[in-house]
């Protein structure tokens, strides 16, 4: 009992025999891990008032939400920051990044007129009264020929709760002369560590609290104004889906968004029914955009997430994410791009009506088991309740209504290794279904599409972006890859290689053909073309694992199977394989997709020569941050080595992850360190060198590092254009302290093309 980890696995093993043995309540019905209500009235729309007396909430410094703090808004007479920048609540879950100590309330308002401290205090009380369940949440789809940058926002609402007479309505405004403010250029971010402040309003998050009445007219200084914005939109929402839970019904509602670009970044100001106000970012119409990237936004099952929630935070999510927000805040990023695992969705296999199903302890009882209506209905309220909680919470749902998205999911965004089983499990009728419907909630909550209402018809459909593939093998939809506007001379391919995945295949030739054509038609002026792809392709490979893992011999697997000398842990709940070798068979450098991966690599370069384009990739799913390489191999050995802007062979991998998931074990990451600086001799025969860059010549604190190559802490990354260089900057910025919500950045570039 001494064993720290004694309590855990007892806690554990305590979960997992309740679960096996689920009770029916008085009405009949399981009750679900995971059910998520509407949120009580005060906190949608209209947020609670601060106390009366001075609180301590208010004696703290505020928070990095854009817009940064500016002193201007202590001057007499200014407005109390608006949403996005300060909260009254006490139930803060982050940490300031601001130094200094705040003004009493009393300092704040002293002189203020009654009618001035109305306006401040005054609460956004949406008109007609919407109950949110999630949102809003925005998206980005891409700038088309005309200029107009196209996205859309998304919310979810309670039926019984909301008034939709008339319909829900988003108003965004916004002025294109306004100079904006900040461009703050840093290094290394700065926390002042200890203290505690809130997360700013949102609509569906109960920690969040008082805003000031919306829309509010403020200049980038703070300082308020009363001319509206000279140029301001509003658009009806379309109902695209409707959940029949326990709780009632649950509508969809979707916004297009249509915002004319002009030679100047601009700030987009937009509310839901006039209630609180949000903002965003647009480029301008020849600026290349600032964005951020990231992946792996959870915890595995097993890891206490308290252990990563440094002083000051109230959960281990949310550290990192501050840090992004905080460099938002500075520099606003105009795009937010998740390469998988937004979210994750492996307790699935803990609702209670799917117990029977997972502890058949026989792989063909599991394949063959039938799905009940009970059981449907139970993967789809797991789905939509376990979106609803990860997409309204914390520092991830400021992300996500003030950066829009730009997602592609992984296998977690389903279920843990789905299309790398094996045929016959992967078509049995409760694991395809558990795949179909996380694909059908990943295209409606991260891609707000829903195909029975838009179609497959990627040349008439309301994203532009959209990119058909095939028919996916296992889910009953086709592929849905984005290639997006991010730049006059930058452009993004997020390939989806989840749908029609299997043991033998990443993508179809028809999802690479559909690909390939559109980057066809990219104009002359794109020099960079992003390839997100869910796991690394240039990663160290652990082929001598993935064939031991693999072997009938492996006595573990047998012990595994046969739950003897407690090894029933090191074969999945699935079809007793392996438990690590779905996670190997996922990646490119796995036996069975390595001439894929091959030809792919070869298909991209030919692309670069005749485009004169630069493709890079960026990646996520390995809990690690690194930058892998492929490069023009020079066989004479006294010959020196192509200048990176002049090899169109040249393609950085960086891979960024995870933002919250924990790091591998150390064991792993020396083994995985040790592989990456072996030669790779698979693709000399097309001239090709493949290698890890060792961009990690420190550890965070300054000290030498364990590895050059691989680095086992939570990170993000942000990426710029250099207009001087025309290269593209990757900033892998990596967490300090494991929950301190502080990062330092590591550079690689992906230099401009410069090749005739």
């Amino acid at each position: 009992m001494d064993n720290p980890g004694w309590h855990a696995r007892h806690r554990a093993q305590k979960d997992e025999a309740r679960r096996s043995a689920p009770i029916r309540g008085p009405d009949g019905r399981f009750q679900p891990v995971e059910e998520i209500g509407p949120m009580a009235e005060p906190f949608i729309g209209g947020f609670n008032l601060p106390p009366p007396s001075p609180a301590t909430s208010i004696g703290r410094t505020p928070p990095p939400p854009p817009p940064p703090k500016d002193p201007s808004w202590l001057k007499q007479g200014a407005r109390v920051p608006s949403a996005g920048q300060a909260s009254w609540s006490d139930a803060s879950r982050t940490e300031s990044t601001v130094s200094g100590a705040a003004p009493s309330l009393s300092s704040l308002f002293a002189n203020m007129s009654a009618v001035e401290r109305s306006k401040n205090l005054r609460v956004a009380r949406m008109n007609p009264y919407l109950q949110f369940m999630a949102g809003p949440l925005l998206r980005y789809d891409t700038v088309d020929e005309r200029g107009v940058w196209r996205g859309a926002a998304l919310i979810v609402t309670a039926d019984a709760g909301s008034v939709y007479e008339p319909l829900p309505t988003l108003t965004y405004h916004w002025d294109p002369s306004r100079q904006q403010a900040g461009n703050i250029k840093r290094h290394m971010s700065r926390r002042n560590h200890g203290k505690s402040f809130d997360l700013g309003p949102h609509p569906a998050d109960p920690l969040s609290t008082v805003s000031p009445a919306s829309p509010t007219n403020t200049t980038e200084n703070g300082d308020h104004h009363d001319a509206p914005d000279p140029e301001q939109r509003s658009v009806q929402g379309k109902e695209i889906y409707v959940y029949y839970g326990n709780g009632g019904t649950f509508t969809f509602w979707r916004f297009m968004i249509e915002i004319p670009l002009t030679s100047r970044e601009m700030k987009i100001h937009y509310t839901v029914n006039n209630g609180i106000e949000l903002n965003f970012f647009v480029p301008g119409r020849n600026q290349n955009m600032r964005w951020a990237a990231y992946s792996c936004n959870g915890f595995s099952a097993g890891v206490n997430s308290d252990d990563f929630r440094g002083p000051g935070f109230k959960s281990g999510y949310d550290p990192v994410w501050m840090d992004l927000l905080s460099h938002h805040a500075e520099q606003p990023f105009h795009a937010l791009v998740g390469g998988g695992d937004q979210l994750y969705c492996d307790s699935i296999i803990r609702e209670p009506e799917l117990q029977d199903w997972v502890t058949q302890t026989k792989p063909e009882a599991k394949k063959n088991y039938r799905l009940t209506e009970e059981m449907a209905l139970a993967i789809d309220r797991f789905y939509f309740n376990h979106y609803c909680q990860s997409f309204r919470s914390g520092a991830f749902a400021r992300a996500n209504s003030t950066i829009p998205m730009l997602n592609m999911l992984d296998d977690h965004d389903l279920i843990d290794g789905f299309g790398s089983y094996p045929d016959d499990l992967m078509k049995s009728q409760v694991f395809s279904t558990i795949g179909s419907r996380g694909y059908f909630f990943f295209l409606l909550f991260q891609c707000f599409i829903n195909v029975e209402v838009d179609g497959i018809d990627d040349r008439h459909h309301p994203f532009k972006s959209l990119v058909i593939g095939g028919p996916g093998p296992y889910v009953p939809f086709p592929s849905h890859s984005f290639l997006t506007w991010l730049g006059p001379q930058v452009h993004m391919l997020l390939l989806d290689c989840r749908a029609e995945r299997k043991l033998d295949q990443v993508c179809s030739p028809q999802e690479y053909k559909a690909a390939f054509a559109r980057m066809q038609e990219l104009p002359r002026t794109v020099e960079h073309l992003v390839v997100q792809l869910g796991i690394p392709i240039a990663y160290p490979r652990m082929v001598f694992l993935e064939s031991a893992l693999d072997s009938k011999f492996n006595p573990l697997v047998a012990l595994g199977r046969n739950g003897s000398l407690g090894l029933g842990g090191f074969v999945n709940k699935f079809n007793a394989d392996a438990e690590l070798l779905d996670d190997l068979n996922d990646h490119w450098t796995a036996k069975a997709h390595k001439k894929e991966r091959n030809w792919l690599v070869q298909e991209l370069q030919k692309y670069a020569l005749a485009t004169r384009s630069r493709v890079s990739f960026v990646s996520g799913d390995v809990h690690c941050a690194a930058v892998g390489l492929f490069k023009t191999w020079v066989k004479e050995k006294k010959k020196p080595p192509i200048q990176p802007s002049l090899d169109h062979r040249y393609m950085v991998n960086v891979t960024t992850s995870a933002i919250v998931n924990t790091p591998p074990p150390n064991g792993v990451i020396t083994m995985v360190s040790a592989l990456a600086s072996k030669t790779h001799r698979t693709l000399h025969h097309a001239e090709t060198d493949e290698v890890m860059i060792p961009i990690f010549e420190r550890d965070t604190d300054g000290s030498p590092p364990k590895s050059k190559y691989i680095m086992g802490r939570r990170n993000w990354c942000s990426v710029n254009w250099d207009r001087a260089s025309g290269d593209l900057v990757w900033d892998v910025r990596i967490e300090i302290q494991k929950g301190n919500g502080q990062t330092t950045g590591y550079v690689v570039r992906s230099p401009a093309p410069r090749w005739t």
